[in-house]
């Protein structure tokens, strides 16, 4: 039987929410193995000067748990 995980992060970038969730999940997979899936929950963006200077995305990412 497998056990499934999830945590919660904010991935951050100057480019855009899909490079945001995808550093969270490189961020993450350094210390967590048997990614199987992540949700966007909400996307949201730090404005300067009437532009977007950075964009996040709050994401929960879900993996298996091993067990030894």
């Amino acid at each position: 039987m497998a056990v499934v995980k999830i945590i919660e992060l904010i991935g951050s970038s100057p480019n855009g929410w899909s490079e945001a969730t995808q550093n969270a999940v490189t961020e993450a997979a350094r210390t967590i193995k048997n990614i199987k899936s992540v949700h966007v929950k909400r996307c949201t963006a730090k404005v300067e000067n009437n532009k977007i200077v950075e964009y996040n995305a709050n994401v929960k990412i879900a993996f298996i748990v091993q067990r030894k």
